[in-house]
């Protein structure tokens, strides 16, 4: 990437030339340029080279792909309260490295995002940082207790974009009715961990072969279908909008499709470990591949791939979760599930493009307009007018993940040392740089 900036503190306007710009909302693949004018996508093709100001930035992105930035709908917060673990302006930098412009977090802070004024306390904290578009869900019920829903509509007129109690399910089917009703007054989305946390108490991996070699307590991968069976049942009832994380089963997958073709306002999202690892990951008693759900079957793998490529599954997300060290130097019973990954998300994903599962602008789609179009935000797409959050990336640059060169306050993660394709160069929101790979490495 060649820039020329003879005057960046007065610079408004950037010119892409020679991109390859990729768009899964448009449909657009060509190689081409992209003007960037006051935070907003201002043209295309030779007109953006012909209005382009004489003093504005211009970037030869010459073997680049140019995309919407990333939106990342399920990233676990750890300030307030666990800031030593990591900090929002980590996750911040750990976003703005990995091309994602736009980061949802999880309710299950300290204490939890189930009053108005902690939306704002995220939001406003998240501002400092300037690097990456912050939001945050609101918790279905207060403390995520599981009992009494909160104050949906004064949550969501904070800035809300949604209620879910994080890592913890909806157990009781009252409550769950009573959320996804009173969600639907103000059109706002519930989305739960779908895992029937009975069958899940007290497991450490799946159900199965190699769970009993290993002498670990399992999890059936029936408690995912069974949860969500029942919501999907709730969404006939209530006509609320649902959404179902980290989906990790054929079983799940299946009913999903099957609620879609009747017509049900249900979506679902996946994370990359659910379609690049199977449950052998975990042998040797690896903890930074313990993860909730638990990893599965390659039976289970395949159908989420089947999953993602048919469209059944509607977004790929992070599910970023910072686990400090100490945590994970544990047993395996006793460690703490999850792994960060903000950084790895492009890579990984683009492994779904590089082994020839699925085309480019549907991995990009899953990962860009797929989530903005859930949570209806008005990102994730190259248009004039649109908002300039972009990604510069390498599609075929080969590299090896390194936990170590993290930019997240932790290195939690079953994929250091991975050989992957696919490099982040630089992040732009609302038209103005956030990352440049070149200036990390200078540093």
């Amino acid at each position: 990437m060649n820039s020329n900036a003879p005057n960046s503190n007065a610079m408004n306007s950037i010119l892409f030339t020679n991109a390859r710009l990729v768009d899964p909302w448009t449909h657009r693949d060509e190689i081409s340029s992209l003007l960037v004018s006051d935070g907003v996508i201002a043209g295309f093709g030779e007109d953006a080279v012909k209005t382009a100001p004489a003093e504005c930035q211009r970037i030869d992105a010459t073997g680049l792909c140019l995309a919407p930035g990333l939106v990342d709908m399920r990233v676990h917060l750890r300030e307030p309260g666990h800031e030593h673990v990591e900090t929002l302006e980590e996750i911040a930098k750990a976003a703005a490295s990995g091309g994602v412009t736009s980061v949802v977090g999880l309710p299950n802070t300290d204490p939890v995002v189930d009053d108005a004024s902690l939306v704002d306390f995220v939001t406003r904290r998240a501002r400092r940082t300037g690097l990456v578009r912050l939001h945050t869900y609101g918790a279905v019920t207060h403390g995520l207790a599981g009992k009494n829903i909160t104050e949906m509509g004064l949550l969501a007129q904070a800035g809300a974009l949604g209620f879910t109690d994080g890592v913890k399910p909806v157990a009781s089917a009252m409550v769950m009715r009573r959320a996804l009703s009173y969600a639907r007054t103000f059109d706002q989305l519930v989305m739960q961990h779908p895992e029937e946390p009975k069958l899940a108490d007290g497991g450490a991996a799946t159900e199965g072969e190699m769970a009993t070699r290993m002498g670990l307590p399992g999890i059936p991968e029936v408690a995912e279908l069974m949860m969500l069976e029942r919501d999907l049942r709730l969404v006939e009832l209530t006509g609320g909008r649902y959404h179902a994380a980290h989906i990790s089963t054929a079983g799940a997958v299946e009913a999903i499709r099957q609620a879609k073709a009747k017509g049900l306002p249900v979506t679902c999202d996946t994370t990359p470990p659910y379609f690049t690892l199977n449950e052998t990951a975990i042998d040797g008693y690896s903890t930074h591949a313990k993860l909730s759900p638990p990893l599965r079957s390659e039976t289970h793998r395949r159908a989420v791939l089947q999953g993602l490529a048919d469209g059944t599954i509607d977004a790929i997300a992070s599910d970023h979760a910072a686990v400090d060290e100490d945590e994970k130097r544990v047993p395996f019973t006793s460690a703490t599930p999850g792994a960060v990954g903000l950084e790895t998300l492009l890579p990984l994903s683009l492994g779904l493009y590089h082994r020839g599962e699925m085309p480019l602008q549907l991995v990009l789609r899953a990962l860009t307009q797929g989530p903005a179009d859930i949570l209806r935000l008005p990102v994730g797409r190259l248009s004039l007018g649109a908002i300039a959050d972009l990604v510069l990336f390498d599609l075929d640059r080969p590299w090896r993940i390194d936990a170590g060169q993290f930019h997240s306050g932790a290195t939690n993660t079953p994929f250091h040392g991975l050989p992957v394709q696919g490099k982040v160069v630089a992040t732009f929101v609302g038209g103005r740089q956030t990352y440049s790979e070149t200036a990390h490495s200078d540093a």
